[in-house]
């Protein structure tokens, strides 16, 4: 079932909440009334974000996303990604130095791009608020406090920001990790962040991490892992309860595992590129009975397999998903989760029927 957002439907979220949104769905107008969406802070932070965030890995990416390819029209793509998710109240955008860099064989950089998109949409609306989270790359020459700060710097002149609201460690170093977290705190006693993350950290480095900065007097605000309906890790691994105990936020990348949650794939017609040999024609054939099920349930709120398990993780308490937004139609899609809650029933039993999947292969540093 297809749903259609019409930009006009999307007065806005105004800053902490929305009133209506109208969608047309499979040809036939409905209205969803949006209850009050505040704003979340993230972890013990002050720092306030929207129940759901954007991704921008794929902004310049030519190495895993765009079939290798960046051109013009997928960066027109990108910016009115942005300009609808922004417009629809999603104002957490998610970006890295490696994203779309030369290091990671990409075109553009994402962070260049998302600069752009916020001065271009700040000229035409001076009191836009866009929270910019980025990451620091752990390479293995990178050593000490410092060379956060510097790489922070170079992130923020891509930007064209003078400070981000969250910086994140992108992954675990092979070494140097107390180095690095010392790096987060003194960004934010430098005033050049707001709060501070890390991201695939498992419980052990979790719990090092939140209490070295605790010294300093700097919540932890967050921990950014790969978490989906199929791809449940941080709540067997012990990351999620770590997460509730200290009050951290869990933000989830890859929440719709990449498209596979769409519906839009099947076993006939898998997704290009890398993402084919991760969810091969094999994998599709025994994900059906799910995304059945899945299509099922949306139809009973008038929404999208995409939307229902978003809505899956929200639910789920103290996650912010940050699905990745390529062009309008998916930013606004994205949109249509907020508002609404599965019940207690549809979310047990999702989690059931995922559970006799077995689970792809996530990023092998969660494991460390």
């Amino acid at each position: 079932m297809a749903l259609h957002l019409s930009s006009a439907c999307f007065c806005a979220f105004g800053r902490n909440k929305v009133s209506t949104v109208k969608a047309v769905a499979s040809g036939q107008e409905t209205t969803v009334v949006k209850t009050d969406e505040e704003k979340v802070k993230l972890g013990g932070s002050e720092l306030k974000v929207s129940r759901l965030g954007i991704g921008a890995w794929s902004w310049g990416d030519t190495s895993y996303w765009n079939n290798f390819d960046w051109d013009d029209r997928k960066m027109k793509d990108a910016k009115a990604a942005f300009d609808a998710s922004v417009d629809c109240g999603i104002t957490l955008v998610d970006t890295a130095e490696v994203y779309g860099s030369k290091l990671a064989l990409g075109a553009e950089s994402s962070e260049t791009l998302l600069g752009r998109f916020i001065k271009e949409k700040k000229d035409k609306n001076p009191d836009l608020e866009v929270n910019v989270a980025t990451k620091f790359a752990a390479l293995p020459w990178r050593l000490g406090r410092q060379s956060v700060i510097s790489a922070l710097k170079d992130s923020l002149c891509r930007l064209g920001l003078s400070s981000v609201d969250l910086y994140q460690l992108h992954w675990p170093g092979v070494w140097g990790n107390e180095g690095y977290i010392d790096g987060l705190a003194d960004a934010v006693d430098q005033g050049l962040v707001k709060a501070v993350g890390v991201c695939n950290y498992s419980e052990k480095r979790l719990r090092d991490a939140y209490n070295q900065l605790q010294k300093r007097g700097i919540p932890l605000a967050s921990n950014q892992v790969n978490y989906s309906l199929i791809y449940r890790l941080p709540e067997e691994n012990g990351v999620k309860t770590a997460c509730e105990e200290l009050g951290i936020t869990i933000i989830a990348y890859s929440p719709i595992a990449q498209g596979a949650l769409t519906g839009k794939y099947t076993p006939n017609n898998p997704p290009s590129g890398p993402r084919g040999r991760i969810y091969t024609p094999e994998f599709l054939t025994k994900l059906q009975p799910l995304i059945n099920r899945i299509k099922e349930i949306g139809q009973n709120y008038n929404t999208t397999p995409t939307q229902v398990v978003l809505n899956w993780l929200i639910a789920q308490e103290n996650v912010v998903p940050i699905p990745g937004a390529k062009n309008a139609e998916q930013a606004k899609e994205f949109a249509g989760a907020l508002g609404w809650r599965l019940s207690t029933e549809e979310i047990d039993e999702l989690r059931s029927m995922a559970s006799e999947i077995k689970p792809v292969i996530g990023f092998p540093v969660e494991k460390l």
